[in-house]
């Protein structure tokens, strides 16, 4: 991969992976695009390990939150009567990042496989849609972030899982989860962000080691370093612009570009100009 590949992959994931649209839809989509095969393991790790740069943006954007919710966990796990809504919210990031985490590496194979198609990222598109667009019709938006229970953990927790399939997108996915849950949209949001630390920062690390060689013979490690560190600094203005974007507008407004992308990739793969893997 040359340089000029690895910037405009990581600004791609940066960002594409805060927003409802699928980052993993995004990066398969354009390195098809640049000719890569998709489906080999080399790419599909290098598409994991640039999440990171996400993941510390995520971590730099929240890090007064993360210092606040570990410190009330900790305080809570030794003290009855320090268990407040810091507490509750700290189990309900760490419960409900379990189950992807789980999954993707019990069915690792399959989704750096099978699932790497193109035709299940369009698939994937187009029927998330139309789970977002029920949410928001049905969405309540009646509790905040004081109101999180093992409920919330539980139902975000596996329908991120969902997200382990190109095209569902891993917080539209728990976007979506936490308003049928009644969820305000803001609290929504924020929890998606803070679930995601231990989910892609696990599957980094393991992509890291696990596919080392392939990614020094098939990518590079200048190119992904230099992806991921791009991926970090526009990842930052994805995160401040969303926040602020969902806590006036539903986020049905993203299903239009979801349909369109969709719509395209099939015409691409239709006229041949791309093939499914």
């Amino acid at each position: 991969m040359n340089y000029w590949e690895a910037i405009v992959l990581g600004i791609v994931q940066g960002i594409t992976e805060f927003l409802p649209i699928s980052s993993t839809a995004h990066l398969t989509a354009v390195s098809a695009l640049l000719g890569y095969e998709i489906d080999n393991y080399g790419v599909t790790a290098f598409t994991a390990l640039i999440q990171v740069g996400s993941i510390f943006a995520v971590i730099g954007f929240f890090w007064r939150d993360i210092w606040r919710l570990f410190c009330a966990w900790t305080r809570g796990l030794g003290d009855a009567e320090q268990r407040g809504a810091d507490y509750r919210a700290a189990w309900v990031v760490i419960v409900g990042s379990l189950p992807i985490g789980l999954i993707g590496f019990a069915l690792r194979g399959f989704i750096s496989g099978s699932l790497r198609n193109l035709w299940v990222v369009v698939a994937a598109l187009i029927g998330w849609s139309l789970v977002m667009w029920l949410a928001e019709r049905v969405a309540r938006q009646e509790r905040d972030a004081d109101e999180l229970n093992m409920g919330d953990a539980l139902v975000l927790g596996i329908v991120q899982c969902l997200a382990l399939i190109p095209g569902v997108s891993r917080s539209g996915a728990t976007i979506s989860a936490g308003l049928f849950r009644g969820l305000d949209r803001v609290t929504a949001t924020r929890l998606s962000f803070l679930m995601a630390i231990p989910s892609l920062l696990g599957a980094g690390a393991f992509q890291a080691i696990s596919e080392y060689g392939n990614i020094a013979t098939y990518v590079g490690w200048v190119p992904t370093i230099v992806a991921t560190a791009i991926a970090f600094l526009v990842s930052v203005a994805a995160i401040a612009w969303l926040l602020r974007f969902v806590a006036k507008h539903r986020i049905t407004v993203f299903i239009w570009y979801r349909l369109a992308l969709a719509a395209l990739i099939a015409t691409l793969l239709l006229t041949g100009v791309l093939t499914a893997t």
